[in-house]
């Protein structure tokens, strides 16, 4: 694979791997809580999952969502319904959660977390099979190039991962008074609440 087709793709890829987006405020709000390296773990889970979603694309699965309305809407619809409950936990939680997991199955819960939220988004393997393949020449080895392609995508994710995190570990000295870190997570909440209902009102393109 080229090299000036690389460096063309790592500055869009990792402005869609910063956007602020579900799965990063998690991960903020997930090293806020429990610490930077719980929500690293936590990341992995969306790592799990962006990777099966490059696999299909990779594979041309991905056309089978694109063109079934019925599995693009049952997916969006539990993605959705997801966010909302997220949401709606976050938003009544206690304003004192700040404590560090040492439970691998605590880890494992928050990575679960990551998972179906990434998994849930129709959008993001919609994203795959029209991005990657604008750096993929089909007159070489197609799934050789989008190996390379994902692998950079998911490095690229695990520092947006860990860029979040440690912004989550920074606001943690500002929300020593119960006050604000209610408002915190409600300002949290109201974000991933509206996430939610965009995506349920999303029509695929």
């Amino acid at each position: 694979m080229e090299i000036w087709k690389l460096l063309l793709f790592i500055p869009p890829c990792f402005a869609l791997n910063m956007a602020p987006g579900p799965n990063n405020l998690l991960s903020m709000n997930n090293a806020r809580c429990y610490g930077f390296k719980s929500s690293l773990v936590a990341g992995f889970g969306r790592i799990a999952a962006f990777s099966v979603m490059i696999a299909l694309a990779a594979s041309g699965l991905a056309v089978v969502l694109q063109l079934s309305e019925t599995l693009f809407l049952t997916i969006k619809v539990l993605g959705a319904g997801y966010l909302l409950w997220i949401a709606f936990k976050l938003w009544c939680s206690e304003t004192n959660l700040v404590t560090e997991i040492e439970n691998n199955s605590s880890r494992l819960g928050l990575a679960k977390q990551e998972f179906v939220l990434a998994a849930g988004n129709p959008k993001a393997i919609l994203i795959f099979t029209a991005f990657l393949p604008q750096f993929i020449d089909v007159s070489a080895r197609v799934n050789e190039q989008f190996f390379i392609l994902g692998i950079i995508f998911l490095m690229l994710e695990m520092t947006a991962i860990s860029v979040y995190a440690m912004f989550g570990i920074y606001l943690r000295q500002w929300f020593t008074r119960p006050t604000m870190t209610k408002r915190f997570n409600r300002a949290c909440a109201t974000f991933l609440a509206i996430s939610g209902v965009n995506l349920l009102f999303s029509r695929q393109q």
